[in-house]
């Protein structure tokens, strides 16, 4: 199913960010809609790679395709997807039509050779406005060179208020047993009829928001091991939540965290995209184009009215330089024979032979 397959990818890049510890965000959403794109660019092992992590590009098109479609006008949800080429770069007719098909679509051209910082300042401001300002730079100063032929990226906004909000008033510092040490932090204190389950060392809480969205709180019963909720033990859990009255405490959530996944991505697998040996040619016919870079950011905040949130993810791609061998020298100065064929089939249109040109 493509939703078990997005767990897991969501799951496998969460436990990667989260090796060192700390707080970590990211938009499962986000990264897997810049990758499955890539995924509709690649062939060959490139391809394989990205599908061996995101899940099947057609099924996960159709599930973050359909996630984007909210059962109410309540929430404000905006996606954009959006190819920025350089005008040097060809691109595949086959490519701009499938991104055609997902929400918030465009392909705009972007001067990366002759003017790097006014076309970083172009996506940045285009990010901007899809994110309400929440990301205003998701490129920084020198990510963005004359050697970059184009910049693929996903943009998410999310705000959604809960269908039983916090009271303001409830809400005062309490303890946090943090790594670092017990602390205090503001607090939101909801005693109602909720989603809830427990199993398999895990408690979960789900809080439902207008749209038919919701938001889910996992508390493990000691200290967070992630290693022990993996897709099936996540789907088991979720499948066991049932309405319960529930006394919550839940922190108020403030992030914003900005990354680099190229060595994350790496780490799973997903390798020959960033090699000389990468193969987008769904996207360009240009053997030259690799992905240099892959850079997320993700802003959530949680309070008593509900949620909010932004995130945007980039796929950076370069022009590699080719091997440059020694010419080798053709003189067409005697008969020859001339074909004209279809690339992807090899039907010959003419075959000549030149005797007398």
């Amino acid at each position: 199913m493509a939703t078990d397959s997005h767990l897991r990818f969501a799951l496998a890049v969460h436990s990667a960010l989260g090796a060192e510890g700390g707080n970590t965000c990211f938009s499962p959403y986000s990264v897997a809609s810049a990758l499955t794109l890539a995924a509709r660019a690649a062939r060959g092992r490139t391809r394989d790679e990205l599908v061996a992590l995101v899940g099947d590009p057609d099924a996960q098109t159709v599930l973050l395709r359909e996630a984007a479609e909210l059962s109410e006008d309540e929430p404000e949800l905006a996606v954009a997807n959006t190819l920025w080429a350089d005008d040097r770069l060809p691109l595949e007719d086959s490519f701009k039509a499938g991104l055609a098909e997902w929400p918030g679509a465009a392909v705009a051209s972007a001067p990366f050779e002759k003017e790097p910082e006014a076309a970083r300042a172009l996506i940045n401001d285009d990010v901007g406005r899809t994110t309400r300002g929440l990301i205003p730079q998701l490129l920084l100063p020198g990510s963005i060179d004359s050697d970059v032929a184009a910049v693929l990226v996903n943009a998410l906004y999310l705000k959604a208020a809960w269908k039983l909000p916090f009271r303001e008033a409830n809400t005062s510092d309490a303890p946090f047993h943090a790594p670092s040490g017990t602390r205090d932090v503001p607090t939101m204190w909801l005693s109602e009829s909720v989603g809830y389950a427990h199993a398999g060392g895990w408690q979960a809480v789900q809080l439902a928001a207008a749209g038919g969205l919701q938001a889910v709180v996992l508390l493990p019963d000691g200290d967070l091991a992630e290693a022990t909720l993996d897709q099936t033990a996540l789907t088991s859990l979720l499948d066991e939540i049932r309405f319960k009255r529930v006394e919550l405490a839940l922190p108020k959530i403030s992030l914003d965290v900005a990354s680099s996944l190229t060595g994350v991505l790496r780490g799973l697998g997903v390798r020959t995209m960033f090699t000389g040996d990468a193969d987008l040619s769904g996207l360009s016919p240009d053997p030259r184009l690799t992905v240099s870079e892959v850079l997320h950011q993700a802003v959530l905040r949680v309070d008593e009215q509900g949620f909010e949130g932004a995130a945007a993810t980039a796929l950076t791609m370069r022009l590699t330089s080719m091997m440059i061998d020694d010419p080798v020298a053709v003189t067409v100065d005697r008969p020859f024979l001339l074909l004209v064929r279809h690339a992807g089939t090899g039907a010959l249109y003419f075959l000549a032979r030149v005797v007398e040109p």
